[in-house]
């Protein structure tokens, strides 16, 4: 990958083949393309939320916004002893968040920054890219927000890339190569809007998505 100009056009082609971009590390300027002969994915018409994490998002104890601070997020995320984020991760994601592609899904408490995600949207596809929690439960709300959003907005396929157990925990299963680029295939021929929705999800939006699932 060193001896190939990497653009936010490329990155875009490489997801709509089904694959994407990993570092070794913060440190390692090289990446490589990544395959997984398993996919993650969570089906938005799947996902689990809890008794105690309908309780805490029933509290209302956080705010949640939608693109208001992608790199902090990236940042975030990044900050781990181990991570495949690096600098050239960085920036080409923040530039494709200034081309629209990009996305992120904050949790505030406060003016204080505490949990969030962020990935690519194309076609009605969405990649999720990783996500990080400064207390506990966040990665869970934001989650929760997030595939709600999704749902409201059209999207199909919510692409994890890999299964975790946290991610198991809350719907997510792995599917074979060949059906996840059946499903990637059909979600590049139409178009959903992550920006469409001017007003905010609410809580009762988010339980409400549970009762749905059930």
């Amino acid at each position: 990958m060193n001896h190939v100009e990497l653009t936010p056009e490329l990155i875009l082609q490489a997801y709509a083949n089904g694959v994407f971009p990993m570092a070794e590390s913060r440190e390692d300027e090289s990446l490589f393309w990544v395959d997984p002969r398993e996919r993650g994915v969570i089906p938005l018409d799947g996902f689990h939320i809890s008794r105690s994490l309908a309780r805490l998002i029933r509290q209302d104890r956080y705010r949640v916004s939608f693109d208001q601070a992608f790199e902090a997020v990236m940042e975030g995320c990044a900050d781990r002893d181990e991570t495949w984020i690096n600098d050239t991760i960085l920036d080409l994601y923040t530039e494709l968040h200034e081309m629209g592609f990009g996305h992120s899904v904050e949790l505030w408490e406060g003016d204080r920054l505490v949990g969030g995600t962020y990935g690519l949207a194309i076609g009605t596809a969405f990649f999720g890219e990783s996500m990080f929690s400064r207390v506990p439960s966040a990665s869970k709300i934001v989650l929760a927000y997030l595939v709600a959003h999704l749902r409201r907005s059209g999207f199909t396929l919510f692409d994890t890339q890999f299964l975790t157990d946290h991610l198991a925990s809350l719907g997510g299963i792995e599917i074979p190569r060949s059906e996840y680029r059946a499903l990637l295939s059909k979600a590049l021929t139409t178009r959903a809007d992550f920006t469409a929705h001017a007003e905010p999800l609410t809580s009762q939006d988010v339980l409400q998505l549970r009762g749905q699932m059930s």
